[in-house]
């Protein structure tokens, strides 16, 4: 008896659906307990630093000192933390798309949509390899590529808000407001995500912990040189001293120039943008327009080995285009 190895492939992926969403279900309860652990240790951890820096004296070479060492140990900080954010783990990356799901759940949805994506290219008809590689692509290239899109949609969201909300404190501490009523008026009045992170650090710091810290923990979940320079300020403002409005306010300015700048940037590279979408879309556009005029044409890609052979190397070519391209008219800012 000869088993079509089609259904075999179907079972070992209903096969790993089902291992996939029981290990999702165990996942979070496993991981659950696990975070609530780690947040009762962190919050129950003294800062030795904070402490260390805030007995410092305050005479003016003492306080130059100190802002200079502050200064490097957030440097150094900092660029280790840059390092990882290139390529963050998949359990930050959905926190700083603010998205509340746990790995578990997450894994189980990409599985899910990797089945779904491979039952309807089955029951179209591809052939097992396009089958087995849309597949793959659905499990593991679909969902990464939403979270990321997600991710970086709510980045930009946060950084048309962040100038704002510095001014708001600014004005509030020219008015007498201590910064933490700023800070409470921020998280309860700005925009998403703003609003969101801002509420954050009020909560850490009804928990115990300073504020200069709180603020700094916020470029973990929102990896930007924005918010970098926001959690500088204020941390080096509250163990050096120092006029927080007028630090704040050129904050604000440096902000606003760098918002402009890089719609500047934006506007100087969208023909270039154009010209890579139109270029890149010419070999789809051009086969649906000879499949449409000449099906038997160009079928003989898809029906016979050596044109699913070509037909291979030309995706990967053009995927290896399409890459060089998006890297020639990716502009860091």
């Amino acid at each position: 008896m000869q088993i079509d190895i089609r259904v075999l492939a179907m079972m070992g992926l209903v096969g790993f659906s089902i291992a996939a969403l029981l290990y999702g279900f165990l996942y979070d309860r496993i991981e659950r307990q696990a975070s609530v652990e780690r947040r009762r240790t962190l919050v129950a951890a003294p800062s030795a630093e904070v402490e260390r820096t805030r007995a410092a004296a305050a005479t003016p070479t003492a306080r130059r000192r100190n802002v200079q060492e502050t200064l490097k140990d957030l440097e150094v900080k900092q660029k280790h933390k840059a390092s990882k954010s290139t390529n963050p783990p998949m359990q930050l990356r959905l926190q700083q798309a603010g998205l509340t799901l746990s790995i578990g759940r997450f894994y189980t949805y990409s599985a899910v949509t990797g089945l779904v994506v491979t039952l309807v290219c089955f029951l179209v008809g591809l052939p097992l390899l396009l089958v087995l590689g849309a597949g793959f692509v659905g499990a593991v290239g679909l969902p990464r590529f939403l979270v990321n899109f997600i991710r970086k949609r709510r980045h930009a969201a946060f950084i048309d808000e962040l100038a704002n909300a510095v001014e708001v404190i600014v004005r509030g501490v020219k008015a007498g407001l201590p910064l933490n009523d700023c800070l409470r008026m921020i998280a309860s009045e700005a925009k998403e995500p703003v609003r969101s992170e801002f509420r954050t650090v009020i909560e850490a710091m009804q928990l115990g912990m300073p504020i200069d810290e709180a603020v700094v923990r916020m470029y973990e979940r929102v990896p930007l040189p924005e918010t970098n320079f926001f959690g500088i300020v204020l941390s080096i403002q509250s163990k050096a001293g120092g006029n927080l409005s007028e630090a704040l306010g050129n904050l604000a300015k440096v902000l606003r120039e760098r918002k402009k700048m890089r719609a500047k940037i934006q506007a100087m590279s969208m023909e270039a943008k154009s010209s890579a979408s139109i270029i890149g879309s010419l070999p789809i556009i051009v086969t649906a327009l000879v499949y449409m005029t000449s099906p038997g044409y160009i079928m003989v890609l898809f029906v016979t080995p050596i044109g699913q052979i070509v037909l291979g190397v030309s995706i990967l070519w053009m995927l290896i285009g399409v890459f060089v391209m998006k890297r020639m008219i990716s502009f860091d800012f």
